[in-house]
């Protein structure tokens, strides 16, 4: 009997394993990328990406791969994915989960796990997933039902967008991935909600406006567009209502309306605003006086939390307005009405409404000349000033640089930066004229910066993007620089190298004058480290030599640090009091 060959099966029919279902279930939900260490216990999802229009990003350390995940959600709005295995992997990733968590930023985390017969063995890098992650993700799964694949990551990125992001941690046992779990190439991605005030709340709060003399509005959060920006503060202007940002959130509304506007009254607001800066860290003293004398706040995306309030002293007794998609976490003090809302789309909604406030003009106008001088970067100081700039030209003056960036960077450039002392110069010095310009860490994590700028310049490969670094945060994951010039990404980062731990050591000199400890740094020729992994480096002395260095790095085409040498005495801008 001749023999005969079996018919052919439709791959569509072919059961898919749930490492692969995976993979399906994420190009179905649009990601475009993943980040992460490969590992041995996620290997099948590995070989789904093999054939997926998902870009695999290789990181070189784990830490590096989340913080990449998570300036994708940041600028994108969908949840930036990484994936790491068990144990030391999944140890190396949680600094970017609790990043992600305090600053309310959509992201997956895949954690690859030991196989599910050797629970409770101490196996190899076994560990608990829900015990290590519970307190700092959304939510924390395990994928113990391969045919369930598809339903965990469809429910993990609507969790990670709904209500307030944040992170999701998904543990994927390393048996169950390579065990059939249908034939379906996933499930419909789940509509995310994203509420609108009712008319009558947005009545309530045109009333407030009106009654209140001197009105304070403060944006936050995530997900802030070109129009939702632009009409809050052409309305704002209009009204003379000033503007705060909370921290590191200062790219949700255009710093000035010299920018894509239209004719009529707004044709005369050119370079002018109703944006007065930021709080937080590295504030000027005239934000936290408008906190202390607004007799009307309105947050918009953002809580009147720990940082914004300057640790819960400032505000907390006004008349207050909150608007959140989701409840109150992490806000302090008074609510006199709570509208669960989308802050941008909320926005939209309330310019529609008429109102005629009669503000303070003059409490508007003097918050708006403070917010310009203070952000104006002001020729460098003697050394006999003490601050800012010894004098020395075998410096570079942190603020000179500044001025030139506010002349070179094009208006929708991306700012990053990780914690620390130098990223008081770019968050004061530089403004934000698009959304989704700006990636840093709300809750004080060192090493973010240049992941932040790998992942920027991916996600939109047509923008510039610039990351301001410290000589300590650099090399918590300047590592990725190798990531940036194996896949492509372009950007310039200026390494300011000063010998220390600055912020800590600034702490030291008001705590225990003349008693530095533990604080400085030993480092290596970034130029000459940025050449070896084949990425532009040069190393700058002196701020007049700064532009040209700039424009140099910026043409070579390539990923690109500046090192930028700093006097080791200077903690933070000159002082301007406002």
């Amino acid at each position: 009997m001749a023999n005969v060959a079996p018919e052919p099966v439709d791959p569509a029919e072919r059961p898919l394993s749930a490492g692969h279902l995976i993979v399906a279930q994420l190009e179905r939900e649009g990601v475009r990328r993943v980040y992460g260490v490969p590992g041995e216990s996620f290997l099948d999802v590995l070989d789904g990406l093999h054939d997926s229009p998902i870009s695999t990003v290789v990181t070189r350390h784990e830490g590096g791969a989340g913080f990449m995940a998570l300036a994708e959600g940041r600028l994108t709005g969908l949840p930036g994915v990484a994936m790491v295995t068990r144990g030391p992997g999944a140890a190396n990733a949680f600094i970017a989960v609790h990043t992600a968590y305090q600053d309310a930023t959509p992201m997956i985390l895949f954690v690859g796990l030991i196989p599910v017969a050797d629970r409770g063995r101490e196996a190899f890098q076994e560990f608990d997933l829900t015990g290590w992650f519970g307190s700092t993700a959304k939510k924390v799964v395990t994928l113990d039902d391969p045919t369930a694949a598809a339903r965990v990551v469809a429910e993990s990125v609507h969790v990670a967008r709904s209500g307030r992001p944040g992170p999701v941690v998904i543990g994927i046992p390393e048996d169950v991935l390579t065990l059939p779990a249908g034939s379906s190439g996933g499930v419909r991605p789940l509509a995310v909600p994203r509420p609108r005030a009712a008319e009558a709340e947005l009545k309530e709060l045109v009333r407030r406006f009106e009654r209140a003399r001197r009105p304070l509005v403060v944006v936050g959060g995530e997900e802030w567009t070109a129009e939702s920006g632009q009409e809050l503060m052409r309305w704002a202007t209009r009204h003379s209502i000033p503007v705060l940002a909370d921290f590191r959130a200062y790219d949700a509304v255009p710093h000035d309306l010299g920018h894509d506007i239209g004719n009529g009254l707004e044709q005369e607001l050119v370079g002018t605003g109703a944006y007065v800066g930021s709080l937080g860290f590295g504030r000027g003293d005239h934000a936290a006086r408008l906190l202390d004398e607004a007799d009307l706040t309105v947050f918009l995306g953002a809580p009147r939390g720990d940082v914004l309030s300057d640790g819960y002293t400032r505000g907390l007794d006004s008349e207050t307005v909150l608007v959140l998609p989701g409840d109150a976490q992490g806000h302090c003090g008074r609510i006199d009405q709570f509208v669960s809302a989308h802050a941008p789309s909320f926005v939209l909604d309330l310019v529609t409404m008429s109102a005629s406030p009669d503000t303070d003009v003059e409490w508007f106008g003097a918050a708006r000349e403070a917010h310009v001088r203070f952000t104006t970067p002001a020729p460098a100081p003697t050394a006999s000033e003490g601050s800012g700039h010894s004098g020395d030209a075998a410096y570079v003056d942190l603020t000179a640089v500044m001025a030139v960036l506010r002349e070179e960077l094009t208006p929708d450039a991306v700012i990053t930066y990780g914690a620390g002392n130098h990223a008081l110069w770019p968050a004061r010095y530089l403004p934000h004229r698009a959304p989704a310009s700006l990636v840093a860490p709300r809750n004080g994590a060192m090493g973010m910066g240049i992941p932040a700028a790998v992942a920027a310049s991916l996600a939109f490969p047509g923008r510039e993007v610039v990351s301001v670094a410290g000589d300590g945060c650099f090399l918590m994951n300047g590592q990725e620089l190798a990531t940036a010039v194996g896949h492509g990404a372009v950007f310039v980062a200026l390494v300011v190298d000063n010998g220390c731990y600055a912020t800590i050591r600034e702490h030291q000199e008001g705590a225990y004058p003349g008693r530095p400890s533990g604080t400085r740094l030993t480092n290596p020729d970034f130029a000459a480290w940025a050449r070896s992994y084949g990425a532009y480096g040069e190393t700058v002395t002196s701020d007049r030599d700064f532009r040209e260095a700039f424009r140099r790095a910026r043409a070579s085409g390539l990923p690109a640090v500046l090192h930028l040498i700093q006097d080791p005495a200077v903690r933070a801008p000159a002082t301007t009091t406002v």
